[in-house]
């Protein structure tokens, strides 16, 4: 089955940290792009390069009115579906906006394909979505174990609705499995809240979870480049595919290589035991062998990731300050 359509793509979340760099990467590629964000949490700033090519035009729009997304999807022959409620701390204080943001606006993206005959969708998961497992690393293929946060039930929720869309309407799929990805235009995750703290007081570092949990890291570019690449690449109906790095860290040594980089030395206060919040999965590191084995390997080693994203927190301090 081979991937053959005009590059007219449909981006949501197109003003978000990775919709925005997918952006760039299909624009220099010469796709005509419609970026859909509602910028409750994008920012039109990392749109600016976008706004400057005639190949993009961007729309407002909230993803949950399904009859303005019917007429917004006409004309195009892929959608990249990136947009998400991606707040995954607090989920068990709000479970319906998962629900809402993470699975309902997948529907929504769908039934707006269908109807306008798009049969090609890229979609955003997680790694959320295989719980607390016991193996590692774990494989696509691993069974499912009880679902440990709102996210990444609402995710699976999403990729189950794709699947069967692709199996009733013909439609084809890749399907990304992220660990936590970092890079340039980063605005949430541990990086971005230890710098916080450290740029007001250098003295001090409160630290959910006891530190040692095991995470792994992707840079931004190298998530993108992967995405890229497998959408050439893979010719199956179902393409499911784990994104990460061969290596993980602990919560202490990314700490050490943040206030390295900083040259401080902050007292530590670890809060909790093993886990940093409700639903934070305690030990994450994804097989990659599949998407490797399409000819793909990353660039960036985790420390390099963090480095740099560190040296972007630096330089635009702007992204800590309340949105109006």
């Amino acid at each position: 089955m081979k991937t053959n359509f005009r590059k007219k793509a449909i981006v949501t979340g197109c003003a978000g940290f990775v919709g925005s760099t997918l952006v760039d990467k299909l624009l220099d590629l010469n796709y005509q792009i419609i970026g859909i964000d509602n910028l409750s949490t994008g920012q039109k700033a990392f749109l600016d390069n976008a706004f400057t090519n005639t190949n993009f035009k961007f729309i407002k729009c909230d993803l949950l009115n399904l009859n303005r997304l019917k007429k917004i999807f006409r004309s195009s022959n892929i959608v990249f579906h990136f947009a998400a409620n991606a707040d995954v701390r607090y989920g068990y204080k709000h479970p319906y906006k998962d629900l809402e943001q993470n699975t309902i606006v997948t529907y929504n993206v769908l039934e707006s394909m269908r109807e306008n005959h798009i049969n090609n969708i890229v979609f955003c998961s997680t790694g959320s979505v295989y719980g607390e497992p016991k193996k590692f690393p774990t494989p696509e293929h691993y069974n499912f174990p009880l679902q440990t946060s709102f996210y990444g039930a609402s995710k699976l929720a999403g990729e189950s609705l794709i699947q069967a869309y692709c199996e009733s309407y013909g439609f084809k799929c890749w399907i990304f499995r992220f660990v936590s990805i970092l890079g340039n235009r980063y605005t949430h995750g541990h990086v971005y809240d230890f710098c916080k703290q450290l740029f007001n007081n250098s003295n001090y570092l409160k630290v959910l979870g006891n530190g040692n949990q095991k995470k792994s890291y992707l840079h931004v570019d190298d998530c993108i480049n992967a995405i890229i690449h497998s959408v050439k690449k893979s010719k199956k109906k179902i393409n499911i595919f784990n994104l990460g790095t061969n290596e993980y860290i602990t919560v202490k040594q990314s700490i050490r290589i943040i206030c390295d980089y900083l040259k401080v030395k902050p007292r530590f206060y670890f809060m909790g035991g093993k886990r940093g919040w409700i639903g934070d999965s305690p030990f994450i590191f994804l097989d990659t062998k599949k998407i490797r084995s399409l000819g793909w390997n990353p660039k960036f080693t985790i420390k390099e990731s963090i480095k740099q994203t560190t040296a972007y927190l630096i330089n635009n301090k702007w992204i800590f300050k309340k949105r109006k």
